[in-house]
């Protein structure tokens, strides 16, 4: 092993952050490409892994690496992606990069939660199409958000900053969370009540929780079906919150009124009936595609990276390992 030691992006990170892990270590990037087998050859003897939501650090990626490793450097907020009792039973520390992202997936909540209620892609698609005839009082009708009841699911970080860029529509804002939320309450007037109320009170519902065997398909047939016909639904969260068919169906049998997605049950994957339901904005997950963000997110995994090497606290250990 190199005396600077050795390690590897197994996907892809972007300069801001490689160029500074270079410096100190030797680094392997393997590019979007990468195979699982690829992967596993990469690691062995590596100090460092950084990895990212699209494939899972198992234990069998980690006996790979070997019993050197120090650390898995996940680039992005969630980590479900990542076995943490496997890491922790071999002493390996998991970082992530939350607050670097706050604010662009809290931006891109809101952009899809207005085009959804206004059916932006719709009228685009007539628009390049060449089917806009002229104006049509009857055409491409939307909700507006003002004055909407507009209700958070996990009002952490970024639901938090989502709630404070909806609030100049007014109306009530209301959430959900584990805990209680004194300086939202305090600042923004938000009422924290339980799930199934904020259903049925919302006019506005923004999904804003990590993927988890608990979380999953918290938006069900039940849960949609609690919803007022005229809701719109946003998820920035993980895909495996929503039951996509529930949805799917809920939307083409106008029983919601619209919804913006920038997350899917198995990503790159997603069901294809999303592409014919009506009144859906579709993002390709970017919610964190910004400049600002991404090379922030950078910067923190070498951060994580040479803290964890040094054996000093990273800047965003993942609690619990």
């Amino acid at each position: 092993m190199s005396e600077r030691g050795k390690v590897v992006i197994l996907r892809e990170l972007l300069p801001a952050g490689r160029q500074l892990l270079e410096e100190k270590f030797q680094v392997t990037s393997l590019g979007l490409d990468a195979d699982r087998s690829q992967m596993k050859a990469a690691a062995a003897g590596a100090d460092g892994l950084v990895t990212d939501l699209t494939f899972a650090v198992d234990d069998e990626l980690l006996g790979a690496a070997g019993p050197q490793l120090k650390v898995v450097a996940n680039f992005g907020v969630g980590y479900d992606n990542v076995d943490l009792a496997a890491c922790a039973a071999r002493g390996v520390t998991v970082t992530n990069t939350p607050g670097a992202l706050t604010n662009a997936t809290a931006e891109l909540a809101l952009a899809l939660a207005m085009a959804a209620a206004r059916d932006l892609p719709a009228a685009e698609k007539d628009l390049r199409e060449g089917a806009w005839q002229g104006w049509d009082p009857r055409r491409w009708r939307g909700f507006e958000l003002s004055g909407a009841s507009i209700g958070v699911v996990g009002a952490g970080r970024i639901g938090g900053r989502f709630m404070e860029l909806v609030a100049g529509f007014g109306g009530e804002r209301l959430y959900t969370s584990r805990q209680p939320k004194p300086d939202l309450e305090n600042r923004l007037g938000a009422e924290r009540v339980e799930l199934d109320e904020l259903l049925a009170r919302s006019d506005l519902i923004s999904l804003h929780l990590p993927g988890s065997r608990e979380s999953r398909h918290l938006i069900d047939e039940r849960a949609l079906r609690l919803m007022k016909r005229t809701a719109v639904l946003v998820n920035t969260g993980r895909g495996t919150l929503v039951d996509s068919a529930a949805l799917i169906r809920a939307l083409k049998e106008d029983r919601i009124g619209a919804a913006g997605l920038d997350v899917y049950e198995g990503e790159p994957d997603f069901d294809p009936g999303f592409l014919t339901a009506p009144r859906v904005a579709l993002a390709p997950h970017i919610g964190s595609a910004t400049y600002r963000s991404r090379d922030e997110m950078s910067r923190l995994v070498a951060a994580n990276v040479f803290a964890a090497r040094e054996g000093r606290e990273p800047p965003n250990p993942v609690p619990g390992v």
